[in-house]
């Protein structure tokens, strides 16, 4: 699909706002750069931004987090999670249960106690795989597209007119099961099981093969924006969670398998990125990833040699670029926030870019570095590059 292709496919209605975004997608924003949304977690900010009395998003949560949007003058918006913010205390998360990934000492998932690797294959063979067999045989496409367009169509509703809701939470691929497992046993079993994991791979993708197939349908018949996020964190700040050459063989060809539906129809893949990712990006493009959100710098994440580089699908590269809220916003002054948001415009791709937060914001940021950010992202919004 080339650029005058799907700007010939954007409908007549946008407002200039949800254009902006459009024309981004695609890679024919030109000079100005979109404002993507921004998940803020301090209540008090949120309040602050949304230009209400302090005390109102605890009271109406979903209509405060979208005036919040409105006001700061976001162009696009994927992931909607308004309450999420209500899971968080004004220093962050407070009595969080322990789980897979935050501490938890013993794990026990359906009756199975998953603390050694061949418990984790037991939990596989005998209770997963049986439910991702199901589910194929059950799967109703066309239910997956009436469920798709009733909640992205609600969605919009809620945003207005000045907001475009871009695609999330509908399409997927094989992921690394440590959420469900633990850090330790899940990737002990990737190690001593190899084979095992490459079945749980295929098998996934044969399910997301199907739901991706349908969001494809959902695309075409919704007249949606062509772009989809995928979120999966598969690296820390050392590198990937795997070795890459194990990836390349067990996981990567059933990752592109699974995407290859969203792909044939035209639909621009997003990655988003946590932890250091650099050894991975070439391979996802070569699958069919055609953009990046989020970016660890500190971890390692070469911004400028990101921006460079060059999707399968022979568009711009999309880059979702942020300033750092791990470094940058809590940490930094506002001369700092302001250099960061010049530093990802000025690197960033022609006609391809939106620019907002690097993940969730949370509590505790300098009021005047939030103050700086949102002043830098209306100008090159408004005035450009």
């Amino acid at each position: 699909m080339g650029i005058v292709a799907a700007q010939a496919g954007m409908p007549a209605s946008l407002s200039s706002n949800q254009a902006l975004a459009w024309q981004a997608i695609v890679g024919g924003a030109g000079r100005r750069v979109p404002i993507r949304a921004m998940n803020i977690m301090e209540w008090s900010v949120i309040d602050m931004l949304a230009g209400v009395p302090g005390g109102t998003y605890r009271e109406a949560p979903v209509k405060t987090y979208v005036a919040m949007q409105r006001r700061i003058g976001v162009c696009a918006l994927d992931q909607f999670i308004p309450q999420n913010p209500l899971s968080m205390g004004p220093t962050g998360y407070d009595g969080q249960a322990l789980g897979a990934t935050t501490g938890a000492l013993r794990l026990v998932v359906d009756g199975i106690d998953v603390s050694t690797p061949e418990a984790v294959v037991e939990h596989l063979e005998r209770i997963e795989w049986p439910r991702l067999r199901q589910r194929i045989a059950a799967f109703d496409a066309e239910a997956h597209v009436r469920a798709i367009l009733k909640r992205e169509g609600e969605v919009q509703d809620l945003l207005g007119p000045t907001i475009l809701k871009t695609a999330y939470g509908f399409a997927g691929f094989p992921q690394l099961r440590y959420g469900r497992y633990g850090y330790v046993p899940y990737f002990s079993a990737f190690a001593l099981y190899p084979e095992v994991m490459e079945a749980d791979f295929a098998l996934q993708a044969d399910c997301w093969a199907l739901a991706n197939g349908a969001a494809a349908q959902a695309f075409r018949q919704g007249g949606l924006a062509p772009v989809y996020r995928l979120d999966h964190d598969m690296a820390d700040s050392r590198g990937t969670l795997v070795d890459p050459r194990l990836l390349d063989r067990l996981w990567l060809p059933h990752f592109s398998r699974a995407i290859a539906p969203l792909t044939r129809a035209g639909i621009r893949l997003v990655w988003h990125s946590d932890g250091n990712l650099m050894d991975l990006y070439p391979r996802l493009l070569e699958a069919g990833i055609s953009g990046f959100q989020g970016f660890q710098y500190e971890a390692g994440m070469d911004y400028r040699r990101i921006c460079a580089m060059v999707p399968r699908d022979g568009l711009p590269l999309l880059i979702e670029a942020g300033v750092s809220v791990t470094r940058t916003l809590p940490r930094g002054t506002p001369a700092a926030v302001r250099d960061e948001i010049r530093f990802l415009a000025e690197n960033g791709p022609h006609g391809s870019l939106f620019l907002g937060l690097s993940s969730s914001m949370t509590p505790g940021v300098p009021r005047a570095n939030i103050e700086t950010l949102v002043e830098g992202l209306r100008y090159y919004r408004d005035h450009g590059r």
